[in-house]
């Protein structure tokens, strides 16, 4: 099997920067939150910053759309408090 590493401080392979992507990691914070890629040298960053592009983001499609990304966020009540 051939892998292509992402970050080699901690063997995270591209596969698996795409399995948390497609299970709702969306900044490369997140990414490293759940593999800790990123959170050694940090020169996978850009990498995983490439791998996670503009649309691995649902929040972020919402987002360019003009939509609310905040699920339950009532805009009338932080105004009053």
């Amino acid at each position: 099997m051939n892998r292509v590493y992402v970050c080699n401080c901690f063997g995270v392979t591209e596969a698996q920067v795409k399995k948390h992507a497609a299970d709702g990691a969306c900044t490369p914070r997140q990414i490293a939150s759940a593999c800790k890629a990123g959170t050694d040298c940090g020169s996978c960053v850009r990498r995983i910053q490439a791998l996670l592009g503009r649309g691995a983001c649902p929040r972020r499609e919402l987002a360019d759309q003009g939509e609310p990304v905040l699920s339950g966020f009532d805009e009338t009540s932080q105004q009053a408090a």
